[in-house]
């Protein structure tokens, strides 16, 4: 029996070496292990090393390194993988860091496995790489080689493995070659009987494909390690239609979809999905639709349906798109808030199939007391689904019923995401023993050691062993909606997305899985379990994660999920910090309204901010005279509160007497409460939750005179009014705190339905503040710009300063980094437009980065109408 201290000795050695002869990042530290426990499915196991290769050359040394020390080895590339394919306890190879290279061309492109689908897209010009999976923004092509994707538009341009050319891999033993020109290899034979007969067959090995390369494509990293492909790419439509067909259940939609035919795509969406959407999309009538997406051809629509909805305009086609795209993460909430599953994520039957295979698939969902959110890819028969499962009692006998039922239907366990550990002890229901046996000899001719992502396909793991939430269950105190919350990640990745949305900036900064919405969410479970993040509360790891989380709040807008990472940290820092002297920042910025009502800032703002450990780079914003203190009613008509906010009272009450003066235009009547108030934000943000909830309730109580009147309270700085209206109820169950939410209104939202057409032309630059894209939205405000005669170009990006963040040490490069991502390319396209941002932090960032002026909405209204 070898001794354990043996075991850590040679793991010590492998190490070692892998420092030594590997170029790229050797990672062992327990935050790194944490973040690549799991993909997007239900499984974790905990890697003993990350690697994080520069070159072909390191992962050739990485591989061997791993094998003559009896490493398992797991492929990774987004870590999207929705079966347990991409996470493993020996060495995890992430390419998705610097393995990214590609080039076109014609219609070829030559890609590395960490290259992602939609760059290679955007480089392609008149060319396209069909398979398209809802993560094309992220997902690599080594992933989608991996798992066999096949996206939306399989139905015209087929799986991975019929797009691909050529395959340069690396197998265990060190070996390299080209697919189309490979070495000697013992295969085995096989029965064509063995395999069902539909295009979206995924399960298994394709042992029945006519080439080599096709044969490798879907192995899931069981059989080589990747290093290169040739991808064979399709001519891109010139332009496209979206057709939406209405009916009324999702098994006529099914029965419906194998009759159309010429689609580039043909989707199914269900009601409980569009349900799921922050704001419902105008549908023709019906309880599911169809989306069939078709070249610009009249007679081509005219041949699907003459009553539907044809889309023609692009970005409306994209906002109809996007429901379907997020269904992943949309589906795992269902509409009571109860927790879904993937396990049994994307059967495939053949189309003309589906919609009996449906209708039986609910009777057996009934039958063992589930519900599920169906969608999916209805023109070929492939059907994604979460399900409310109960994980740790009746997941096995569900899934092998489900098994069941489709090989019945000659279907196949996976039609686009792989088997992985989710179902390939189920593969044995679906081949028959000689098939089996194949694949083990197949895999056997490259991986004669077993090395590669053992337990998948091939001498499966069981499928509910290694379940997240029953390994690592929370260990230390903590609320049970924050485990839930948690929980509430599933992987998808969205916020690996670098372009679009707000979320995450700090990620797209610094492209670190750490700095990311699922990493932070992750190490956050993994804080819970215990085991491999120490010191709970206290933990070190999640703290430095959480650093660069600038609290935007994107995340709860552009996460499918909705998880707000900004709530989490405050939580995480007020326990953090609990009976303990915190940053001196906190105690700064946080108490800043305190500061400012007494006057201990004003004339001692450079002083403040050395004292206040804030970054020396930035100069502190002067305080003037609160002005708004002194405003007397204004006004005559239906009375409004306007709500004055520290930033707007301290340092620019000129807003809310332009504000007051505009709502007095208006036809309101202006009031201003007696005292100085507060919505609790500051405090907040630095996790002092304690102190947030008694400044908030203080504040509700003075106002209630009016909410309890139902007087509109106007809120002018973005960040307070979200936190009145979203955060503040959270944190109190007080009455006149839930009164105080539901009176809370934007300026916009008041002042749009009321303003006049002004006339005149004007081109603007409008920052939206991350806090209102997250939580109040922006429409209002676009009203009352098109009111006021203005063109705007919307910036949906974080403009970096985000409240307390960019004045902190340490985050002043990463604060600037996120402002010229989006907000200062917008600026300098637009160098003689007008600048809005409602924001103070907005205003500030724009002052300290360029020498633009930037102005309110208030201000801009004021100078047209007073």
């Amino acid at each position: 029996m070898s001794h354990p201290g043996g075991h850590d000795r040679v793991m010590r050695a492998f190490l070692d070496q892998l420092r030594r002869e590997v170029d790229g990042d050797v990672l062992d530290d327990p935050a790194s292990r944490a973040l690549y426990s799991a993909d997007a499915s239900n499984y974790r196991h905990v890697p003993r090393v990350v690697v994080r290769p520069r070159t072909t050359d390191a992962v050739v040394a990485a591989v061997g390194l791993a094998a003559r020390h009896r490493v398992p080895i797991t492929s990774r590339g987004a870590g999207t993988s929705v079966a347990g394919n991409a996470c493993g306890t020996g060495l995890v190879i992430d390419f998705s860091r610097y393995l990214t290279a590609f080039e076109i061309a014609g219609d070829r492109a030559f890609a590395q496995p960490g290259a992602v689908l939609d760059r290679i897209n955007a480089q392609a010009g008149a060319y396209l790489f069909g398979p398209d999976p809802s993560t094309h923004s992220r997902c690599t092509i080594g992933g989608m080689i991996g798992n066999n994707a096949c996206g939306a538009h399989s139905v015209r341009w087929g799986k991975t493995s019929e797009n691909v050319a050529n395959l340069h891999v690396l197998t265990a033993d060190g070996r390299t070659f080209d697919t189309t020109s490979p070495p000697a290899l013992e295969l085995p034979g096989f029965d064509p009987a063995w395999f069902p007969r539909l295009t979206r067959r995924v399960s298994g090995y394709a042992l029945d494909a006519p080439t080599l390369t096709q044969q490798l494509v879907g192995t899931e990293g069981t059989c080589v390690v990747l290093l290169g492909a040739e991808l064979k790419l399709v001519r891109r439509p010139e332009r496209r239609v979206l057709v939406v067909l209405g009916f009324p259940d999702t098994y006529a939609a099914a029965d419906h979809a194998p009759g159309i035919e010429g689609a580039l795509a043909v989707e199914g969406v269900d009601e409980a999905l569009v349900r799921a959407v922050r704001t419902r999309p105008d549908l023709p009538e019906g309880r599911s639709w169809l989306f069939v997406e078709v070249e610009d051809n009249p007679e081509r629509v005219a041949k699907i349906t003459k009553s539907s909805m044809i889309v023609h305009d692009p970005a409306q086609q994209r906002a109809l798109w996007r429901i379907r795209e997020d269904g992943a993460g949309l589906a795992t909430r269902m509409p009571d808030g109860g927790e879904a599953w993937s396990g049994w994520e994307d059967a495939a039957v053949p189309p003309e199939r589906l919609g009996a295979y449906l209708r039986e698939f609910d009777e057996l969902l009934a039958g063992h007391g589930r519900r599920g959110i169906t969608y999916g890819h209805y023109g070929e028969g492939c059907l994604h689904v979460r399900i409310d499962f109960d994980l740790a009692h009746g997941y096995r006998e569900f899934l092998q019923d489900a098994a069941d039922l489709v090989v019945r239907h000659g279907g196949s366990l996976s039609g686009e995401h792989g088997d992985g550990q989710a179902r390939s002890e189920l593969l044995s229901r679906m081949y028959p023993p000689a098939a089996i046996e194949a694949f083990g000899r197949f895999k056997h001719a490259f991986d004669p050691g077993n090395l590669l992502n053992p337990g998948r396909i091939v001498e499966p793991r069981k499928l509910d062993d290694d379940l997240r939430i029953l390994v690592a269950p929370p260990r230390i105190p903590t609320r049970a909606e924050f485990a839930s919350d948690t929980r509430r990640c599933v992987g998808v990745g969205k916020c690996l997305n670098t372009k679009g949305g707000v979320m995450c900036p700090s990620y797209r900064v610094t492209r670190e899985e750490k700095h990311s919405t699922r990493g932070r969410a992750r190490l956050l479970f993994e804080m819970l379990a215990g085991d491999v993040i120490p010191g709970g509360w206290r933990s070190r790891e999640v703290a430095e994660a959480l650093d660069l989380c600038l609290g935007c709040k994107g995340c709860k807008r552009d996460c499918p999920v909705d998880v707000d990472m900004a709530s989490y940290k405050a939580e995480f820092l007020h326990e953090h910090y609990k009976r303990r002297l915190r940053p001196r920042s906190h105690y700064a910025m946080g108490w800043l309204p305190t500061w400012l009502r007494y006057g201990l800032v004003t004339g001692f703002t450079a002083r403040f901010g050395r004292l206040a450990g804030l970054t020396p780079e930035r100069e502190l914003p002067t305080p003037v005279t609160p002005l708004l203190r002194r405003l007397r009613p204004l006004g005559e008509g239906d009375p409004v509160l306007l709500f004055p906010d520290t930033f707007t009272n301290h340092f620019e009450p000129g807003i809310g007497i332009d504000a007051a003066n505009v709502l007095a235009h208006l036809g309101n009547r202006v009031e201003l409460p007696a005292r100085t108030i507060c919505c609790g934000l500051t405090w907040h943000s630095t996790g002092q939750l304690p102190r947030a909830r008694r400044v908030v309730e203080r504040t509700a109580r003075a106002l209630h005179p009016w909410t309890s009147r139902g007087v509109p309270v106007i809120g002018l700085e973005p960040s307070c009014t979200a936190f009145l209206k979203a955060e503040a109820p959270k944190l109190s169950g007080e009455p006149a705190v839930r009164a105080l939410a539901d009176a809370t209104r934007t300026f916009a939202e008041h002042v749009a339905p009321r303003l006049p057409e002004l006339g005149g032309a004007r081109e603007a630059v409008v920052q939206t503040h991350c806090h209102q894209y997250a939580e109040l939205g922006f429409q209002a405000d676009r009203a009352a710009l098109a009111s006021a005669g203005i063109a705007p170009e919307v910036v949906e990006g974080c403009c970096g300063l985000a409240g307390n963040f960019g004045f902190e040490r340490g985050h002043y490069d990463v604060s600037i980094a996120c402002a010229e991502q989006d907000l200062l390319p917008a600026l300098h396209r637009h160098e003689d437009a007008l600048v809005i941002a409602d924001g103070f932090s907005c205003r500030t960032q724009i002052r300290h980065t360029t020498d633009r002026d930037p102005m309110h909405l208030a201000t801009v209204l004021a100078g047209l109408l007073v």
